[in-house]
């Protein structure tokens, strides 16, 4: 499990630096500083599965979607995944044993 944890924080963290350089590239070219939120990327990259995640949320529960996600779709894209990499990192982290050889200072 822990390396599932793990890998779900590489991608996530992937995702995060090809979200901020497209930010720094849009920021360098128009000189203002752009952040592009999740949602308008995720609808650019699939309007489809937006809208039926979107029906599926809000079948679920109402005020799932609006006071929630869209709050969290507003956030920068790079955030929100830099955020899940941490978690997925801070999840699949091994704690180290007490009582061992590697826990005596040197």
């Amino acid at each position: 499990m822990r390396f599932v944890l793990r890998l779900l924080s590489m991608l996530s963290l992937a995702v995060a630096v090809i979200m901020a350089v497209v930010d720094a590239t849009r920021t360098v070219a128009v000189e203002a500083l752009t952040f592009t939120p999740l949602g308008e990327s995720w609808r650019a990259v699939s309007p489809e599965t937006y809208r039926s995640v979107g029906d599926a949320v809000i079948d679920v529960h109402p005020w799932l979607w609006d006071p929630v996600a869209t709050a969290i779709l507003s956030l920068p894209g790079w955030a929100v995944f830099a955020a899940l990499a941490l978690v997925f990192y801070a999840a699949g982290h091994r704690r180290p044993r007490h009582g061992t050889y590697a826990s005596i200072p040197r």
